[in-house]
């Protein structure tokens, strides 16, 4: 009975000493961090740290989860189905998700893009004879799927003086086949998309950084439009895997702003950029929580209020409380 006893408790030993000596990656498979993104050029960090194995040496199981739309990936995070967005994500659609269920994710990162970190842009067919968005009046201009790139696209049209057209919303997969098609005069849409329609000699850019320029004010302030963030439920239950995640993150992040090069190789398989063309895609800037100056916060509030004045939000949503602060 006690030689039993012994090996039982030996066995037990052993297998504890097992499991403390594994792998973290293998301990922490337990914990999935299910991260949602759909495919702009903006979220190229997380495909890093994914592809990269930033995650996984970490000892963290990543998930990621495709989305047509940055919508989309908010309800993910309404509903449970997701742990938090990768970068690209719109500011705007996460908000509208803060506002349903208030305190619902912290951001971590941004990405700021105006006329020098291009992300956003209007683009027309290559022979168009059209030469600004002023032009638009009364044109077909298709934008992204979902109430941020509707909104914007919208105000943008307005404040240049292009009155009278519509908008109506596409999948940004589809916008540079329907130039081509003719199915619409121009697009609002983010990168890759523009690299594609020039790359394939059927599209060319009317203007970019579009955003900084007629809803901020100046073509140099960031945009602050797509976000990285982590719904507070899965910060207060893993606050371990919280800190790990978003180190790992930071070393995508540092990776595009050290070595581009190295990066951009990544967005293949994430977005509709393939092989060398990833070479010729525009790259947005990236701040994280802790970067934010005054400044920042103010361009950032300045693009939600936006959303007030145009009664989208029901509610004024204060960026100061969206940050996550470590």
């Amino acid at each position: 009975m006690q030689r039993r006893r012994f090996l039982g408790t030996a066995g037990t030993v052993a297998t504890t000493l097992a499991l403390g000596g594994a792998p973290a990656i293998l301990r922490a498979q337990t914990v999935p961090i299910r991260i949602g993104y759909w495919p702009v050029a903006a979220g190229l960090p997380f495909y890093a740290a994914v592809e990269a194995g930033y995650f996984k040496e970490a000892g963290l199981d990543v998930q990621p989860i495709k989305f047509a739309g940055a919508q989309q990936v908010m309800e993910a995070m309404l509903s449970g189905r997701a742990d938090g967005s990768a970068n690209g994500t719109g500011a705007g659609n996460l908000a509208i998700g803060e506002i349903a269920q208030p305190g619902l994710f912290k951001i971590f990162a941004t990405n700021p893009s105006n006329a020098q970190y291009v992300l956003d842009e209007f683009l027309v067919p290559k022979d168009s004879t059209i030469k600004s968005i002023a032009e638009l009046k009364g044109k077909k201009i298709a934008s992204g799927p979902g109430i941020q790139n509707v909104t914007l696209a919208k105000t943008v049209l307005e404040r240049a003086g292009a009155t009278g057209a519509t908008v109506t919303e596409l999948p940004i997969g589809q916008h540079v086949a329907a130039l081509a098609a003719g199915q619409v005069d121009a697009v609002y849409t983010l990168e890759p998309t523009g690299t594609v329609g020039r790359m394939n000699n059927t599209t060319r850019v009317l203007e970019a950084g579009v955003i900084a320029k007629y809803i901020l004010g100046n073509p140099s302030a960031p945009w602050h439009g797509g976000a990285a963030a982590l719904t507070t439920d899965f910060i207060k239950k893993h606050p371990a895997e919280t800190k790990k995640y978003i180190a790992a993150y930071t070393r995508g992040i540092e990776l595009i702003r050290k070595t581009p090069d190295k990066a951009r190789p990544y967005l293949k398989g994430y977005t509709a950029i393939e092989g060398s063309l990833t070479n010729e895609v525009p790259l947005a800037s990236y701040m994280l929580y802790n970067e934010f100056k005054a400044s920042d916060v103010a361009y950032f509030q300045k693009f939600y209020d936006l959303f007030v004045d145009k009664g989208i939000f029901a509610s004024r949503v204060m960026v100061d409380s969206l940050l996550y602060k470590g």
